[in-house]
């Protein structure tokens, strides 16, 4: 008599997405320049290590979902706060402004923090970015940074949406603000209380109502990781970054497989730009969702949710070795 499965007898309770997975490790890591950048650590590393790369006003807490399914899939994956957002300090006196001077801080601690996950242990190397994060990771490995053995885009911002004004007066605003001396002011405003800002918020991120909800009970509950809009230093940079990526003749010698995700109906990212710059890569494979998909796809409704974990796994899989267990 065969024995009793009792994994599918007893189920695996459902992932509270409002609380740490228990083992993980929480710290600071420290940029050449001294600052504190807030790091996360979860799983043991069987299969190999994976550095999630967050958007623009994200934090940590955002991805323990995602997290802990790599997690339980073998990698050891680290997760970390941006300098000036999540619980890696303000770079204005505006707690809720999303403010930096200029892109080249973000790469270099990207570069930094990654030399010390490499030098850490040894094994396959992953890399996954969203939005802003999969814009830093491409910018970096187009400017030399070590390839990954496989690398993951997810609605990666390789293009703004400035609507609605086109994109050379946001160009012009953005300068003009910033000659006006207003380059760490707050771009745009947000009311934290308006109930009509928050739905409109949550449908250009994820058709999920529940998952939009923890980000919100996590801001609540820990007010000093929350953010708000960008500053206008932040938009300048934006603009003048993705520009130039697009044109960049290092594109061409990011030749690890590079899967990309992204939404056709996406409000923040441009997916006319993302598909220009996927033809550009040598070796990458583009999936683009339809409008079930808004720009979090990570965070969708699970169709969609699940969808992309599937085809982020099975690449896995096929390029950065075999799921050994734990």
């Amino acid at each position: 008599m065969d024995s009793p499965d009792f994994a599918s007898a007893f189920p695996a309770a459902p992932f509270d997405r409002r609380a740490w997975p228990m083992g993980g490790r929480l710290d600071y890591w420290h940029a050449p320049d001294g600052w504190a950048i807030r790091r996360y650590r979860l799983g043991d590393g069987t299969r190999g290590r994976m550095l999630l790369l967050n958007g623009r006003g994200d934090m940590i807490e955002k991805y323990l979902e995602v997290i802990d399914h790599w997690a339980r899939r073998g990698w050891e994956v680290t997760s970390f706060d941006w300098r000036g957002q999540g619980g890696s300090g303000r770079l204005t006196d505006d707690p809720l402004c999303g403010h930096i001077r200029d892109f080249a801080d973000y790469i270099a601690d990207l570069k930094a923090l990654a030399a010390d996950w490499r030098a850490d242990r040894h094994g396959p190397t992953v890399m996954l970015g969203h939005s802003m994060g999969g814009h830093m990771l491409l910018r970096a490995l187009a400017e030399g940074m070590e390839q990954p053995d496989a690398a993951i885009l997810v609605a990666p911002m390789l293009g703004v949406h400035s609507a609605p004004l086109p994109r050379w007066l946001a160009v012009a605003v953005a300068h003009m603000m910033l000659a006006r001396g207003a380059g760490e002011r707050r771009a745009w405003t947000q009311k934290e209380d308006s109930t009509r800002q928050r739905i409109i918020r949550q449908k250009r991120l994820t058709h999920d109502p529940d998952r939009y909800a923890d980000e919100l009970w996590w801001r609540d509950h820990s007010r000093e990781i929350a953010l708000g809009p960008p500053s206008w230093s932040w938009v300048s940079q934006a603009l003048a970054s993705t520009r130039s990526l697009a044109k960049a003749p290092g594109l061409a010698h990011v030749t690890c497989p590079l899967l990309i995700l992204a939404a056709e109906t996406d409000k923040l990212v441009s997916t006319a730009a993302i598909r220009q710059v996927a033809a550009r890569l040598p070796n990458a494979r583009l999936h683009v969702y339809g409008r079930e998909a808004a720009h979090e796809i990570l965070r969708e409704l699970d169709p969609v949710r699940l969808d992309a974990l599937d085809r982020i796994d099975a690449f896995l899989d096929e390029t950065a070795g075999q799921e050994t267990g734990n």
